[in-house]
């Protein structure tokens, strides 16, 4: 019996042995991560309480939960999408992360998005431009959203401030950070 088996498999592989992949993903199979299972339990605790609301039911809920987290997904990726086309515009930019600071806190404006200043400070004997994109994060360092500030003109020597400002509306202990800086 075996050597039919091993005989329709050589018909099918033309070797007849087996052969094992580890450590490769399907096309289109993606690992879950921390953001994946924040929506889940969201998700799951928008079915638990539907069930003592009045009125919904807990689909009602859930397709809400889903649909939230739909548009927030799809609004962060559309934010690092046009962060990349910004620096796109930068194509001989060097890179300058050393060169820039974020303040030591960031700020919720009255509409509700995150600000923080940023300082790019130009070492260099001529003026510069800087791009710099800011990522905003929650406490356990989720990318929340993603910003490109752009100075123009700063003064050969000196430093220059600007505002990154959210895309849109956060909430919580939100944190910034420099994900890339270049100059021109």
């Amino acid at each position: 019996m075996a050597r039919h088996a091993r005989q329709g498999i050589r018909g099918i592989r033309g070797t007849g042995e087996v052969h094992r992949v580890s450590g490769i993903r399907a096309p289109g199979v993606r690992r879950t991560g921390p953001g994946a299972v924040a929506v889940v339990l969201l998700l799951a605790l928008g079915a638990c309480l539907a069930g003592c609301s009045n009125g919904t039911t807990p689909s009602d809920v859930a397709s809400a939960a889903s649909s939230l987290a739909s548009e927030a997904g799809d609004s962060l990726a559309s934010a690092t999408a046009e962060a990349g086309r910004k620096f796109d515009e930068f194509k001989n930019g060097l890179d300058a992360k050393d060169e820039v600071k974020l303040g030591d806190r960031v700020t919720i404006d009255s509409a509700g998005r995150a600000t923080v200043k940023a300082t790019a400070t130009n070492p260099t004997s001529a003026a510069k431009t800087y791009a710099i994109q800011v990522d905003f994060r929650d406490k356990g360092g989720n990318l929340l959203d993603t910003v490109v500030v752009t100075l123009n003109d700063v003064p050969a020597g000196a430093a220059k401030d600007a505002t990154a400002r959210s895309t849109r509306t956060l909430s919580g202990d939100v944190t910034a950070d420099v994900a890339r800086a270049v100059r021109t």
